[in-house]
């Protein structure tokens, strides 16, 4: 029976696999994005290619709701909210535009994390909401807008065609005429828990977890974790020395766009962090690291897109004893953001200008600025300041100087508003970092292909290296720190391109190869880690750890060991490449400084749902997300269908009644005629 039905679903149904959905976000005073109703809408589809498609839906069409297949190079903020205001359509199914808009498309808002960072009415109020620079003029705000209909992005060009040869089959009108039944219609599931703001959600989550045997929780707060290590080993369950100075470096490694889990942040994130990486690990072979008077911790924030969940929990660690650093053993803070967009091969500077008003504050900012300046020449990377009068562009950096006046600069390719015009976008892709590679290529051969991004980033990175070399009081000559533009190609075919690739199949435990995906995504999500957080860690683990002698248990129980001097290291025992000569890999031991920490917004640690100090934002629960098209009748065929199905339901209740009421009669069986003679 079942299959049967299975069958007839098949029949009747086309159900689109390779969707995106737009999901419910919240935070403490407001919900974002999208939702169906918990039934699913559905609408006849109408495609919409220029503006004057719409005036079908919006007016002319007599088969209402609509379910609109979208161009798109349609989908900004003025024709979204005509659709939002009417009630003529039912739902929205987003075509990628090919190539990219090339007006930009940011769906971002205009001041990132605007409220979050280090600018108020108390320090600096002249800077405080973009007043001085708008970091994001492409930015729409169409993320955090509510639409109360679902809006799916089609990802396979080929689903997309076969909607739109439904569409041309039976909803075109012909020859002026209104287009007949039956219609191509589509139905879009993504009905969302969680209503209103975080407040309202977690208290009607934790009420159900405090009274119900099974709670049913309608929101999770976005988490994840930070990684961390250090250029010189450090006791991570313990404190660190408060005469010990440590300079941090920083990036984020997570990125977001309209549709959920779609976050390709080529330029927005993995630029960043890949330079980060090949920095690290060119500080690594440097012989006499471990003579230098001031350690390097290399940070990579997670949640960072959503008012800085990262690095505002790492401060409040630090603050409340619960990280193996204080605030005060931060001597400076070097944050590389967006930098792979360069004009002229110019690296800008940005500065705090109201923290350098302190004079002590200020020769530090210098001494840090005349160091990066000198460490890029005979580098094909020139570094100029931002302006003195300039605020910092949204960064990590801000988190910590909300706390303490810390000396420090955030690196970026722009010196007033982004270069990025996709950022926070499904198309911040590899393209817009023009990665190109050679026509022909096999994955094996595009993994290890050097493209001049990464040559370009590799030179970034140099430049970072040698400087944190000098601040961190190093005193031989620089030239021979170089980052490596194969290790810089590796990572971004990797983060940007296939993540299921044999660089990172070798470098991971095999317990979590499953994460390896094909296309790359870096949203931070309510489960962690997220793919992205477990790949640097392991890169990083593999750039700058040392691969050590030991079995595979006293690998896993470093512990047992020894000499394994477990409160200073991390130990992993990775997959290994393939042995050229078998199906079979060549497992071993990694032993570094990288770890994990928390990436939990305070609010929720301290429950402080409505906070303004700390991000608060969470994501809806849902139950099913999909999409499907099928051909629907006219309303009145499927009236008279009904009543039909009703008479006939009706009559033989009827018949059955009048045949069991007279079943004595209708059923008695004849006595036979020769009983009665006898």
């Amino acid at each position: 029976g079942c299959c049967q039905g299975n069958s007839v679903e098949r029949k009747i149904y086309i159900p689109l696999n390779k969707t995106a959905p737009c999901v419910r976000l919240l935070n403490a005073t407001h919900q974002i994005g999208c939702q169906s109703s918990i039934s699913g809408d559905t609408g006849v589809i109408h495609v919409v290619e220029k503006e004057e498609d719409l005036n079908w839906v919006l007016a002319d069409g007599p088969h209402p709701p609509y379910m609109i297949l979208l161009d798109g190079n349609l989908f900004n903020r003025s024709v979204m909210l005509q659709l939002k205001g009417t009630s003529r359509v039912s739902g929205l199914a987003v075509a990628v535009a090919k190539p990219n808009p090339p007006q930009g498309f940011s769906p971002g808002l205009k001041c990132p994390n605007d409220g979050f960072g280090v600018y108020s009415k108390d320090y600096g109020p002249q800077f405080a909401h973009c007043n001085k620079t708008v970091w994001n003029p492409v930015g729409s705000g169409l993320s955090y807008e509510d639409f109360d209909f679902p809006i799916f992005l089609l990802e396979d060009a080929n689903e997309t065609q076969v909607i739109k040869q439904c569409y041309q089959d039976h909803n075109v009108p012909r020859d002026g005429s209104v287009p007949e039944y039956p219609l191509c219609a589509m139905q879009l599931f993504s009905h969302m828990h969680a209503v209103t703001s975080t407040v309202t959600c977690m208290r009607r989550s934790s009420l159900q977890s405090t009274f119900s045997i099974n709670p049913e929780v309608v929101c999770d707060p976005l988490l994840d974790y930070n990684v961390w290590s250090t250029l010189q080993p450090i006791n991570s369950s313990g404190k660190v020395d408060p005469e010990k100075e440590v300079i941090i470096v920083a990036t984020r490694i997570d990125s977001h766009s309209f549709f959920w889990n779609i976050a390709p942040g080529a330029e927005s994130a993995v630029s960043s962090f890949v330079t980060h990486l090949a920095a690290a690990e060119a500080l690594h072979k440097v012989s006499d690291i471990h003579l230098l008077q001031r350690n390097i911790m290399f940070t990579f924030f997670q949640g960072e897109t959503f008012d800085y969940i990262g690095s505002s929990r790492m401060v409040y660690d630090m603050e409340k004893d619960k990280f193996p650093l204080r605030l005060d053993n931060i001597h400076s803070f070097v944050e590389l953001n967006q930098v792979a967009l360069r004009n002229d091969s110019i690296l800008w500077m940005h500065t705090d200008p109201v923290s350098r008003m302190n004079a002590s504050v200020e020769v530090q900012v210098r001494n840090l600025l005349d160091i990066l300046r000198n460490s890029s020449v005979g580098a094909n990377v020139s570094l100029q300041e931002a302006g003195y009068s300039q605020p910092l562009p949204p960064s990590s950096f801000q988190r910590f100087l909300r706390a303490r006046h810390i000396p420090g600069v955030v690196l970026t390719d722009h010196q007033t508003a982004f270069q990025n015009r996709y950022y926070q976008s499904m198309y911040d892709t590899p393209e817009n970092i023009r990665m190109q590679y050679p026509e022909g290529l096999s994955p094996e051969e595009k993994l290890e292909y050097v493209t001049d991004t990464a040559k370009s980033l590799a030179e970034v990175a140099t430049v970072v290296a040698r400087a944190l070399y000098r601040l961190a009081g190093g005193a031989n000559n620089t030239s021979a720190i170089q980052a490596d533009p194969k290790t810089v190609s590796r990572m971004l075919y990797g983060f940007l391109i296939k993540m299921n690739n044999s660089w990172f199949q070798s470098i991971i435990k095999p317990d979590i190869k499953g994460i390896l995906g094909d296309v790359p995504q870096h949203y931070v999500a309510v489960s962690s880690p997220v793919n992205t957080t477990y790949l640097v860690q392991y890169v990083l683990a593999n750039l700058t750890g040392a691969v050590v002698n030991l079995t595979k248990e006293e690998c896993l129980n470093p512990e047992k060991t020894p000499s394994t001097e477990r409160e200073l290291y991390e130990y992993a025992w990775v997959q290994g490449s393939l042995d050229p000569n078998s199906t079979s890999r060549v497992p071993y031991c990694v032993r570094s400084t990288v770890h994990l920490s928390k990436a939990l917004s305070p609010a929720f640690e301290l429950r402080q749902w409505g906070s303004t100090e700390y991000s608060t934002w969470t994501e809806s629960r849902w139950k099913e997300i999909r999409a499907r098209i099928f051909l629907v009748a006219s309303r009145e065929l499927e009236i008279i269908t009904l009543v039909v199905g009703i008479a006939i339901l009706v009559f033989s209740l009827l018949a059955t009644y009048f045949i069991n009421a007279k079943a004595d009669i209708l059923f008695s069986i004849p006595q036979d005629a020769g009983a009665v003679a006898y």
